[in-house]
């Protein structure tokens, strides 16, 4: 590789935004491209040309620097950073989707259509082929000058260096990229490579963020809209997903049987939850004041409630109550399962309403229940009683070092 084919990226600032330097050896050619890349800048204070770091920034370089031959240094992005990729179905995508479908050649788009609809015949969820339609159209994207029958296994492997830890994706974003890669290498039949050479990342194993049940309390007291109070009381009440929730409609309650009957949840299962008996003047006050007509919990065009405006209304009033974690629609249902087991109520029956597939999902929360750990006592403390007992004439033991005068 010639020496002044090569550009290095790296972390600047400027005017308090995230940016990349392109560094480069000088060379009239390797300036005049680098001026051609859109929203190019100089800094007289770096001494360099830059771009605002936006999510695709890594990828459109790449892009922009491969098909005249120059390698691009992209390492100082790939170490492991604080800002954590979010889920794309979480991200307002539309218009940055539709610029790269656009761009790709018509046999790519229609392939991926093609693909859409091998996820459709595997009786996949919309938003698992939403997320893995996002995926393949990075993938091709990201190689739409080559030809699909050609790509090998470094391919793959160039794909998860430059966009998934260029980018800095989360695990789980990781791991639904390569199920993703998984189905179209499987649907397209490509003969350099196997499905099963894809291996997924280890799950991160993080405890979950638990509110404690006086904080519930605060939190729904602290919320001054009705509509948002009665949400909240329902998603810790009944321990629902956020997408449970804002799918719910009007003949899932069932006041009578004091029971909530959640449709088609994940994994297309139904349950049945038990409603909150303190919640239920609130749920009809709720319910009369608005008069919803389908769905419990409506928007202003009558369709499902907005996820987005659940979290901004959470946030607003986790900062009333004084909470300072980081409380998501999620946190609510950990909480009520914590608050479940640390009650006594059995393993199996927890996971059944919270409607987890597997035992071992449920078993998360063995690891943050309380109930049973806060009555282990400190060795110090025993330790500390075993020799006030054994002294004939009981006395204090102190810790307190005793200073001199």
């Amino acid at each position: 590789m010639q020496s002044n084919k090569k550009i290095v990226l790296t972390k600047i600032q400027f005017k308090d935004k995230d940016a990349l330097a392109i560094g480069f050896k000088f060379a009239e050619e390797t300036k005049a491209l680098v001026k051609q890349i859109n929203g190019i800048q100089w800094s007289t204070t770096n001494n360099t040309y830059f771009v605002l770091k936006e999510k695709h920034s890594i990828n459109m370089l790449f892009n922009h620097f491969k098909p005249h031959g120059y390698f691009v240094d992209y390492s100082a992005f790939t170490k492991p950073s604080s800002r954590v990729y979010k889920e794309p179905r979480k991200l307002r995508l539309q218009a940055s989707m539709k610029q790269m479908h656009a761009s790709l050649p018509l046999s790519f788009r229609e392939l991926l259509r093609d693909y859409t609809g091998f996820l459709k015949s595997k009786r996949l969820s919309q938003s698992t082929i939403k997320s893995y339609g996002y995926f393949v159209l990075r993938f091709l994207d990201f190689y739409k000058p080559k030809v699909i029958k050609d790509l090998k296994k470094r391919d793959l492997d160039k794909f998860f260096e430059v966009v998934l830890a260029g980018e800095n994706f989360s695990i789980s974003s990781h791991r639904q990229c390569v199920s993703a890669l998984k189905y179209f290498i499987s649907y397209c039949q490509l003969p350099e490579l196997e499905a099963d050479d894809l291996k997924r990342p280890k799950k991160s194993k993080k405890l979950p963020v638990v509110l404690s049940p006086n904080k519930i309390i605060i939190l729904i007291q602290v919320t001054k809209n009705l509509k948002h109070r009665a949400i909240i009381g329902l998603l810790y009440s009944c321990g629902l997903r956020i997408g449970e929730l804002l799918n719910l409609k009007l003949n899932a309650l069932d006041f009578d049987r004091k029971q909530l009957n959640v449709r088609q949840s994940k994994g297309r299962k139904d349950r049945n939850v038990v409603m909150s008996e303190a919640l239920k003047p609130l749920l009809l006050n709720y319910l009369n004041t608005y008069k919803p007509k389908h769905f419990v919990f409506e928007g202003r065009a009558g369709g499902p409630y907005a996820a987005t405006s659940i979290r901004q209304f959470l946030k607003r009033s986790c900062q009333l109550a004084g909470i300072t974690k980081k409380v998501t629609p999620h946190v609510l249902r950990h909480s009520y399962a914590t608050h479940l087991m640390e009650n006594g109520v059995g393993l199996r029956h927890i996971q059944l309403l919270l409607g987890h597939a597997k035992p071992e999902t449920t078993m998360i929360y063995t690891h943050v229940a309380q109930r049973d750990l806060m009555q282990i006592s400190s060795p110090l403390d025993t330790t500390v009683e075993a020799i006030t007992k054994s002294h004939k004439q009981p006395q204090e033991v102190l810790l307190s070092r005793k200073l001199r005068d």
